[in-house]
């Protein structure tokens, strides 16, 4: 198993912030590392204190990627503004795509979380998720790396928890530089550690609304699996026949885009 560099004063944990961290330190292929100060992920800022922004506004962010849609806006807030950062909104789901779903999961009782969750519903749903943030999703994943490679480093990533779809972003960019897909792996795991992960958001907050059986059913939704992961490796196996022309053919990224991107991104030889 891979092992991850040791954490460096940057991987912190932040008050308001869930699964803040940076990637500097993850291996390439060609044995170099990412840089480190480069590119942060997180779950959204809407929630930061005080002291969480200033420390955000310490890192010299150019630019915040903020992957939520207008339904997570609407349930947790926008980001709070951090001086001379430069805040750009990419949509990686519909809002109205699982309204119902979601308000099952915040709203629903036992029977309706079994009724959608239950016998592996909830897993075989992240699979099916991960695979469209692929296929369906290229445009934007494109936009992200060539802004990487003009001008948007320092960066910091997040969505709602900075699990799912930060999580396959980073992934990408990532990918693209080169990192092993191991220590991709082992990056997008750590969003399972308990200080990380999203607290889950329910109506009834009373001990049978927060049940184990409830946690247990909802626990899919909420967790990082490698399976999850694997899923988009697979699908960008099976589409495009590899990495290279999945950035090359789906992604538009030319070779001189992903040279520009190993220079901000990774440390040199």
């Amino acid at each position: 198993m891979t092992q991850l560099p040791e954490v460096p004063s940057t991987d912190i944990e932040l008050t308001g912030v869930r699964n803040f961290r940076d990637v500097g330190g993850l291996p390439t292929t060609d044995g170099r590392t990412v840089r480190y100060g480069r590119l942060y992920r997180s779950g959204h800022l809407a929630h930061a204190t005080e002291s969480d922004t200033a420390f955000l506004a310490g890192l010299g962010l150019h630019t915040v990627f903020d992957f939520r849609n207008a339904a997570d806006h609407k349930l947790d807030g926008y980001d709070v503004e951090l001086p001379g950062v430069r805040n750009v909104s990419i949509p990686l789901s519909d809002p109205a795509d699982g309204a119902e779903f979601w308000r099952l999961v915040r709203d629903g009782g036992i029977e309706q979380l079994r009724s959608i969750l239950a016998g592996g519903k909830g897993a075989d749903r992240m699979i099916a998720s991960y695979r469209s943030i692929i296929t369906d999703r290229t445009a934007e994943h494109s936009r992200v790396l060539h802004a990487l490679a003009e001008d948007s480093v320092p960066a910091l990533m997040h969505c709602a928890a900075g699990k799912d779809r930060a999580g396959l972003t980073i992934a990408v960019a990532l990918l693209a530089v080169g990192v092993e897909k191991e220590a991709v792996e082992a990056d997008y795991l750590k969003s399972n550690d308990a200080h990380r992960r999203y607290k889950v958001r329910r109506s009834d907050t009373s001990a049978t609304g927060m049940s184990d059986e409830v946690m247990e059913l909802l626990n899919p939704l909420f967790a990082a699996r490698a399976e999850y992961l694997a899923a988009a490796f697979t699908t960008i196996e099976e589409t495009w026949g590899g990495t290279d022309r999945y950035l090359s053919e789906g992604l538009k990224v030319a070779p001189e885009t992903r040279e520009k991107l190993r220079e901000r991104l990774v440390e040199d030889v």
